[in-house]
């Protein structure tokens, strides 16, 4: 009997463990984000370090997996906050008004609708490795359009836009350029060019180009600048078809609970607190009072015609298969 007791008395005790875990994760905030892993870190740091440590969960997404989820989920979807290119914030917010309206003013640079603020922006622009173009005795691109040239057969890395919105930086530029049936021409060869070397990950031409393994990528801008900062065999070029943006923001989800206000506070914090970090990694000014330093001032920016929204992310994506 002492023993029954003795099991009782344990298994009530643990159930109210777990009882009172699941109340606790119940009254967290959950935050969504398709951020890499330097965005995510500064992120969390402007939490923790203004009180907001144990009052949130993070779960991390590829941009395509998220996107598919705020789509189809709504306001439905798990999250109460949520991190995410901004152009899916937008079509989703059109698909199902899901989410709820700032309320902090936020001292952004440039315009942005009520219910999102940007987190960070990110350039496109040609990497290279300075020693393996030297070795292979090639040219210095000057455009995206000169990496369809047959000189560069195996040298070049790209990303699939399929897989990376940052390949979408490369394709606005060479369909507002050139046009559509411009642009499949160019993207063709440029496939051609890379062969193996079409990579699922935006990083992944940086890799290579870092590697030797090929001698040109196209990335991020601010990568390179960093390397080539660092004392790496690194340059870039700003193409003669411009520098097009893609920027990630914030956006709290409209729900009728608790949480809903503990979410917007949140956002409120990463973005007056998070910034100074995240713009050690992503330079682009966003807000009143930050600057960028010369290098990080792209040389040719540019805005693509059209607004951003998936559907017009699925018409690029449909004209770089027909590329391939």
């Amino acid at each position: 009997m002492i023993v029954a007791l003795a099991l009782g008395l344990l298994s009530g005790t643990a159930l109210t463990g777990c009882r009172n875990k699941a109340e606790a994760a119940d009254n967290q905030v959950v935050l969504y984000t398709n951020a890499d892993d330097e965005a995510v870190d500064a992120m969390k740091n402007a939490l923790d370090k203004n009180g907001y440590d144990g009052k949130y969960i993070v779960q991390t997404f590829g941009t395509s997996e998220l996107g598919g989820k705020l789509l189809a989920e709504g306001k439905d979807i798990e999250a109460d906050l949520i991190t995410m290119s901004s152009f899916y914030l937008e079509s989703a917010q059109e698909e199902h008004a899901m989410f709820a309206d700032l309320t902090f003013e936020t001292g952004a640079v440039e315009d942005y609708p009520a219910y999102y603020t940007p987190i960070t922006a990110q350039e496109g622009a040609i990497i290279y490795n300075t020693e393996v173009l030297k070795e292979n005795g090639l040219p210095v691109p000057a455009s995206i359009k000169d990496l369809a040239n047959p000189v560069y057969k195996d040298m070049i890395s790209v990303t699939d836009i399929q897989s990376s919105s940052t390949a979408w930086l490369l394709i606005q530029a060479i369909v507002s350029e050139y046009g559509e049936d411009g642009a499949k021409d160019i993207l063709t060869d440029i496939y051609a060019n890379a062969g193996a070397h079409i990579e699922d990950s935006g990083s992944g031409p940086i890799k290579k180009v870092r590697a030797g393994e090929v001698a040109i990528g196209f990335g991020l801008r601010h990568q390179a600048v960093a390397d080539k900062e660092e004392g790496l065999p690194i340059d870039y070029v700003d193409p003669s078809e411009g520098n097009f943006t893609l920027t990630e923001s914030a956006a709290v989800v409209e729900k009728d609970n608790d949480k809903k206000d503990l979410a917007m506070e949140m956002a409120e914090c990463i973005i007056q607190n998070g910034r100074e970090e995240l713009l050690k990694t992503y330079p682009i000014p966003l807000y009143d009072g930050e600057e960028a330093d010369a290098a990080n001032k792209s040389g040719n920016p540019k805005v693509f015609s059209e607004k951003l929204s998936v559907d017009l992310l699925e018409k690029h994506q449909a004209l770089s298969e027909e590329c391939k």
